[in-house]
């Protein structure tokens, strides 16, 4: 059931784990009553690809995920023919004697569903599904075209069988990490929202809720930390999920606090550059931080 309300879109976020604030929580909400897909911006790691995920799971929709890449293109966005299968169908054809036409290989049986053709096809008899095309901006600027009509009018068009329309919109998210610009036609088309790194009092929350057995002391500990990490000059700062990797790894270790020893030998499951590794000493990270209030119970 879709959220009718800015508050309900928070509450059912929260019931999947999710610490949405205010501004992404309304934006999903003018997306989902609009029919409009929601375009989220920001850097790697701060929530933007489970959004798409926590989406499904609220509306009860399967997701159907199209990763990009450098060359990605319509055959294995959209469509594409199964030559093995039309190959053998010809054979088969041959063999009893016939002559194979045309018409007998190119029509849907021997068509393969990429995720944009998938996600128009499957909504249909109320279901919207959730198609998630991640990191867009990883795509070539040529593939950008070939969205313009799903995100227009949610249909595909095949030469050779004509045009597949959605009865509903599927709910479309889109991810960037604006590692280049993306076209405004294509924005256009969006609910745009920009994810930025949490306050420290919003990821204390999401440690609470997706490590719920973590001791408070520890989980602020860990929190001001990465808040200290992010101002740093760092080749790839650290994003949420690192943060949560980050208490995982602390529990797994035994670990009550966070000591420069802690904080040295675990750094590899924050940052994921030698250069940043090599750049930060447990003792220097943790050197500002009061006496009393790293003892504090």
């Amino acid at each position: 059931m879709i959220p009718a309300t800015v508050d309900q879109v928070i509450e059912t976020f929260a019931q999947e784990r999710y610490v949405a604030d205010r501004g992404l929580a309304v934006s999903v909400h003018l997306a989902l009553s609009m029919g409009r897909p929601l375009f989220l911006e920001g850097e790697a790691g701060v929530g933007k690809t489970e959004v798409a995920k926590v989406l499904a799971a609220v509306l009860d929709a399967p997701l159907i995920r199209l990763q990009c890449y450098e060359g990605l293109d319509a055959g294995h966005a959209i469509y594409e023919w199964d030559y093995p299968r039309q190959m053998l169908a010809i054979r088969l054809i041959e063999a009893g004697g016939g002559q194979a036409e045309v018409s007998d290989i190119m029509s849907r049986e021997y068509l393969v569903a990429r995720p944009l053709l998938e996600s128009i096809e499957l909504s249909r008899d109320g279901v919207r599904p959730v198609l998630l095309i991640d990191e867009l901006d990883r795509a070539d600027e040529e593939f950008e075209a070939y969205l313009l009509e799903i995100l227009s009018d949610f249909q595909v068009t095949i030469p050779e069988i004509g045009t597949v329309t959605a009865e509903e919109p599927p709910v479309v998210v889109l991810t960037s990490n604006r590692t280049r610009d993306i076209h405004d036609a294509l924005k256009r088309r969006c609910i745009y929202q920009w994810i930025d790194y949490p306050t420290q009092e919003r990821e204390l929350d999401i440690l609470r809720l997706r490590v719920p057995d973590i001791d408070d002391r520890l989980a602020k500990q860990i929190t001001e930390a990465m808040g200290d990490l992010r101002s740093l000059d760092l080749f790839k700062p650290p994003g949420v999920a690192e943060t949560i990797d980050w208490a995982a790894a602390l529990r797994v270790l035994h670990a009550d606090e966070l000591t420069p020893e802690v904080v040295d030998a675990t750094l590899g499951v924050v940052l994921k550059y030698r250069e940043d590794t090599e750049r930060v000493s447990g003792a220097e990270l943790l050197e500002s931080r009061p006496a009393n209030q790293q003892e504090a119970p």
